[in-house]
């Protein structure tokens, strides 16, 4: 990771982050471009599905060894585990492995929807930051169950926009805007991103970051699209920051009409 400190940082259980934008290592078409999409989008954190390592894989066959973890922060998350036992399991087995401390939390509700199971999800939050472990945890658009994540210690909040990989975009921008009145930690949109409008769109509405795996992984020119998104969230951030003219019902004028010319 970058030692410079940025102007503008993601701060989370407070390291800070240049990029907002944090990145998966799932559905690349092959491990090089996996590692190509991780370099031009900037992104400084990097998820990695426990359960779905070969761990006796060597060499280029073994997908650590394509993560640039000198410059990145590893995020083992718990992705397939149904229950807050098995995530909790798999978190420890991270820490075993040696790959972080901090972890995204993930507690599927079914095989379907890949919605959270928000009770177990809050359980297994408890247990592991009472452990040490720093929890970035995946969750639904709902504030109050945001409110008793950051209530149980997480390090941020991780709403979905909408279902896992279905690039549907935010669906709930009224909610997502409710969780960010609701806590002080971190939100980042992790789930349900197509393009790079849609990162935009979650970015102006406020939200600290932007978690995304499928929309980049799944693009046509997977490359190209991750420079896209890392973009369209230094737009949207600044968009932001800048602050939207209000929206009027009618036009107005670009250019002062008093002193015209007759």
């Amino acid at each position: 990771m970058s030692q410079d400190t940025p102007k503008d940082p993601l701060v989370i259980a407070g390291r800070s982050f240049g990029s907002r934008l944090l990145i998966g290592t799932g559905k690349y078409p092959s491990h090089a471009i996996m590692r190509e999409c991780h370099e031009v989008s900037g992104a400084e954190l990097v998820t990695v599905a426990v359960r779905r390592l070969d761990l006796s894989a060597q060499g280029e066959a073994s997908l650590m060894h394509w993560i640039d973890s000198d410059r990145m922060q590893l995020l083992p998350n718990t992705a397939l585990c149904y229950t807050a036992d098995d995530a909790i399991r798999t978190c420890r087995l991270a820490e075993e492995l040696g790959m972080s401390k901090w972890v995204k939390l993930e507690v599927l509700g079914d095989e379907k929807t890949l919605y959270p199971d928000v009770e177990e999800t809050v359980k297994a939050a408890r247990v592991l930051v009472k452990e040490g472990f720093t929890v970035l945890p995946y969750t639904s658009d709902d504030p109050i169950t945001a409110r008793k994540l950051e209530d149980a210690g997480c390090a941020a909040v991780m709403p979905l926009a909408a279902p896992i990989g279905s690039g549907l975009g935010v669906r709930n921008p009224h909610n997502i805007r409710l969780i960010l009145e609701t806590v002080k930690v971190p939100v980042i949109v992790d789930a349900g991103v197509g393009t790079a409008s849609d990162a935009a769109i979650v970015m102006e509405l406020g939200c600290h970051g932007v978690l995304m795996n499928t929309a980049i992984a799944g693009a046509r020119d997977p490359v190209r699209m991750a420079r896209a998104m890392k973009l369209a969230i230094e737009a949207g951030r600044d968009a932001f920051l800048a602050g939207r003219i209000p929206r009027k019902a009618y036009g107005s004028a670009s250019s002062p009409i008093d002193g015209l010319v007759a």
